[in-house]
């Protein structure tokens, strides 16, 4: 088992990933991709896109074993949603 040590601050890693993701990225996997999971070396600007952060993860680790991995839901925000919706939202 690899472990993997991360060489960046947390918010050094999404200032990186979300300018990757902002310049690079977006662009070429936003149309067909809606609601996928994309990992992204913050390091190199690979990327790899699957269905589950576990997924794309081990896609872009197989690829690059020392990467620094930052992931983004496709055409939102973040990863995740916590919490309820407004009664605003579901109108």
């Amino acid at each position: 088992m690899t472990v993997r040590q991360r060489r960046y601050s947390k918010e050094e890693i999404s200032k990186r990933g979300q300018a990757l993701y902002e310049t690079q990225i977006k662009q070429k996997v936003e149309a067909d991709n809606y609601g996928k999971i994309v990992a992204i070396d913050i390091e190199t600007g690979d990327f790899a896109i699957a269905d589950t952060v576990l997924l794309a993860t081990n896609q872009l680790f197989d690829r690059c074993p020392t990467a620094q991995p930052w992931i983004i839901r496709i055409g939102h925000r973040a990863v995740y949603h916590f919490g309820a919706r407004s009664l605003a939202q579901k109108q």
